[in-house]
């Protein structure tokens, strides 16, 4: 299978998974889906690493953990900020086999599937094989993604939705992938299957400044990325960027995004 390109790559990626990332969160999500001290566990797609440390915190003593990414650049950034002893990071691609990795216990996976709408199933069923039975896979992505704002223009609301359609149509991109994920582990035939749906984004009144620098990345990079003409704006992709960034600083805005786990044991 052909990889396709990250929409969001630009060469401060891994300082926005950084900042992002929040550990109640992660540790809450691990915690639910089985993580325990003494696993071996998979990050699949584990970006910067941050998250990769703090599950490797949740499986302690005498755990393991395997950070997979497909970009050198991040894991090599993984690699020199949480490289320690536990945690090991690697380039790989999880389209091919995976098997010389061993197999594990626990494999998370967190905002990955999302950019991947073709094969996402393929994935997993791919994944799956690294668990050994009875190892748990942990399945974790949004919902609506990036599209439930109140306070939209009806220009900013169209183009947002443009934007979004390009994603999914050039660009393998999801932005409903949270309810498939349920039904991926459900035709594996995976055991004791349980779904968490709660939410990552709850935006309103001051905007902080973690949410203005992750959602302006997003709008900037993602945005262009996505070949949208935005015909609506005189003054293109610039005027957007500038009318987005308005709206969202404004306190009368309301954005949410629901967030979807499913965790299953293998057969």
């Amino acid at each position: 299978m052909e990889r396709p390109c990250y929409i969001m790559e630009h060469d401060e990626e891994y300082f926005r998974l950084d900042l992002k990332t929040d550990r109640p969160s992660v540790d809450k999500q691990a915690r639910w889906a089985g993580i325990r001290p003494g696993m071996r566990v998979a990050d699949i797609g584990c970006g910067s690493g941050k998250t990769t440390s703090h599950l490797h915190k949740l499986i302690k003593p005498g755990g393991e953990i395997v950070g997979v990414d497909v970009s050198t650049s991040r894991i090599s950034h993984a690699i020199e900020q949480y490289g320690t002893s536990g945690i090991e990071f690697v380039s790989r691609d999880f389209y091919a086999p995976l098997d010389d990795l061993g197999t594990f216990d626990f494999v998370w996976v967190r905002f990955v599937l999302e950019y991947h709408r073709a094969t996402s199933r393929d994935i997993v069923e791919n994944l799956t094989r690294l668990l050994r039975p009875g190892g748990i896979l942990c399945l974790i992505d949004l919902d609506y993604n990036c599209l439930t704002h109140f306070g939209l223009s009806a220009r900013l609301e169209n183009a947002i939705n443009g934007i979004l359609g390009n994603l999914e149509k050039d660009h393998d991109f999801d932005p409903y992938m949270g309810r498939k994920l349920y039904s991926y582990l459900y035709d594996l035939g995976f055991r004791d299957i349980s779904v968490d749906v709660g939410m990552h984004h709850l935006i309103y009144g001051e905007l902080n400044e973690v949410d203005a620098y992750n959602w302006t990345k997003k709008v900037e990079i993602a945005a262009k990325n996505s070949g949208y003409c935005f015909d609506e704006y005189d003054g293109g992709y610039d005027e957007f960027v500038e009318e987005f960034k308005m709206f969202f600083a404004d306190k009368r805005r309301f954005t949410y995004t629901p967030i979807i786990s499913c965790r299953g044991c293998k057969p």
